[in-house]
């Protein structure tokens, strides 16, 4: 049987880089605040977008009372959006021939109205996707829809119980280690694509070695 394969979407299909948004925000702070805002942690406001308890208007309001920004809302979205780098070809090709082979895939990932928005519009432009990335798996899992999020493990038996997929015959791919430990705590195997991993890398071979964690050495 062929492991299903739950893969994050930050750090693992796209690629981010989480100290560009508190950068981008500090200049927008008046009283040059620090924004808490990592890949460990962050302030609740971003926890309450993620799972959608604030809308865009709330969060980018509440933003500019707690860090003192003197922004618009276009630049408070440009600071938001800092951290999103690229999506790979060669990550979706990947993923489009282990899906040719057999294997079930979901999308399990943090995130919120105004980056979904954002990610699909450049995945629109660069490869013509209509739905984002949800055309490159079978479904997807936004924190932000479910009302849940990683770390917690309500999110992981919610995306298990709708795919009807087992613990143990999943792979769960992702770049953080407190949303690792807690699929390593329910029963999924797991693929931790520390730097230098990559996915295009690092899969293929976890792969091969299924059940065994590949740790990359």
């Amino acid at each position: 049987m062929l492991p299903n394969l739950l893969f994050d979407f930050g750090g693992v299909l796209i690629d981010i880089d989480y100290d560009r948004t508190p950068a981008a925000f500090r200049r927008l702070s008046r009283a040059g605040s620090t924004v808490e805002y990592s890949q460990a942690t962050q302030a609740d406001l971003f926890d309450q977008l993620e799972t959608g308890q604030l809308s865009p208007a709330e969060f980018r309001n509440g933003m500019r009372q707690r860090y003192d920004l003197d922004a618009t809302d276009a630049e408070i979205d440009a600071a938001w959006h800092a951290l999103l780098l690229d999506v790979p070809a060669e990550r979706l090709a990947l993923v489009a021939e282990l899906r040719r082979r057999g294997h079930a895939t979901a999308l399990l990932s943090n995130t919120n109205a105004l980056h979904i928005a954002e990610i699909n519009r450049r995945l629109a432009t660069q490869y013509g996707f209509k739905n984002g990335i949800a055309d490159c798996l079978d479904r997807v899992f936004y924190s932000q829809e479910v009302g849940l999020r990683k770390p917690g493990e309500e999110i992981f038996h919610h995306a298990l119980r709708e795919m009807n997929w087992q613990a143990a015959d999943t792979l769960f791919i992702e770049d953080s280690p407190q949303h690792i430990a807690t699929a390593r705590r329910l029963g999924l195997r797991v693929l931790h694509l520390a730097p230098p991993l990559t996915l295009t890398t690092a899969l293929p071979e976890a792969l091969r070695l299924f059940p065994q964690e590949y740790t990359g050495h």
